[in-house]
C-alpha cells in the first residue's frame, strides 16, 4: 500500500495552547483509520488541518509526497473530502447540492451517486427540507463523492443520528472502502464503533497521537498507560 496524506510533527497552537502537538503519521491508501480520545484531544483539529481549513503552526502534511503548500486550497477540498458532523445541504434539492459539487454530472451520473448512498434516484427532486437528517447526511455524503476525492474527513458523522441511521452511514462508509480506493479517516467518541468499523484506529491524548494499529487491539489491548486510562473511561 502506497501513502496518500503524511504528517511530519505536525503542530497547531492558538496562543499559548497546543492544539495538535507534533503528530507524525502516515496514512496509507484504501483503509479505514478511526480517531479516538476523549473531548479535547485534538481529533476535529486534526481533521481541519488535513483538509487545510486551518494552518499548522509548525510541521508539515505531504499529499502523496508533496507538501500540501504546494496545492492550491480548492485542489486540497476536492481530493480530501470533509464530512461534518452536522449535515450541511443548500436550499432546494438534492440535485441541486449535486450540481453544486460538479455541474457538469448527467442525469445518469447524479443517479449512480445517489444510489451509490443507497438513496434512489427519485430523491433528486426531493426538498432537502423533506428529508430525515439520516437522509440529510447520506446527500451530504453523495455530494462529497461527486467530487471524486482520494480520501474521505468523516467528523462523526453519525452523533446526530438514530441507531437505525447510524447502522447504515457505517455500513455504507464500509462498503465505500471496500468497493473503491477511497482512504476514509473516521472521528469516533465511540470505541465501540471503531470496532464495527473495523481498520486501523490512532488514539489521540492532549493533541499527541498516543498509539496506533489494530482497531480492535487498540480499544480493547491498549499497550500505554494513556491507552488503559482511556479504555477505563479515566480521561476525560
Amino acid at each position: 500500500m502506497s501513502v496518500i496524506i503524511q504528517t511530519e510533527n505536525l503542530t497547531r497552537k492558538i496562543k499559548d495552547k497546543t492544539i495538535i502537538d507534533n503528530f507524525t503519521f502516515a496514512f496509507e491508501d484504501h483503509h479505514i483509520y478511526n480517531i479516538l480520545g476523549p473531548s479535547g484531544a485534538g481529533k476535529s483539529s486534526l481533521l481541519r488541518l488535513l483538509n487545510r481549513l486551518d494552518e499548522p503552526s509548525g510541521g508539515s502534511i505531504l499529499i502523496r509526497g508533496k507538501n500540501q503548500c504546494e496545492f492550491k486550497p480548492s485542489e486540497i477540498r476536492r481530493r480530501v473530502g470533509y464530512l461534518f458532523q452536522t449535515p450541511y445541504l443548500f436550499s432546494e434539492t438534492v440535485r441541486d447540492n449535486l450540481l453544486y459539487a460538479d455541474d457538469r454530472l448527467s442525469e445518469s451520473q447524479m443517479k449512480e451517486h445517489i444510489e451509490a448512498v443507497h438513496l434512489t434516484g427519485d430523491f433528486l427532486d426531493t426538498p432537502i427540507d423533506n428529508l430525515s437528517i439520516g437522509e440529510q447526511q447520506r446527500v451530504a455524503l453523495a455530494r462529497l463523492l461527486a467530487l471524486n476525492p482520494d480520501i474521505l474527513l468523516l467528523d462523526e458523522p453519525t452523533s446526530a443520528l438514530d441507531p437505525t441511521a447510524t447502522e447504515a452511514i457505517e455500513k455504507l462508509v464500509r462498503e465505500i472502502v471496500d468497493q473503491s480506493k477511497f482512504t476514509v479517516i473516521f472521528i469516533t467518541h465511540n470505541p465501540q464503533q471503531a470496532i464495527r468499523m473495523g481498520g486501523r484506529s490512532l488514539l489521540m491524548v492532549k493533541g499527541k497521537l498516543i498509539e496506533s494499529g489494530d482497531s480492535e487491539q487498540v480499544v480493547n489491548s491498549p499497550r500505554t498507560e494513556m491507552g488503559k486510562l482511556y479504555k477505563e473511561r479515566k480521561l476525560q
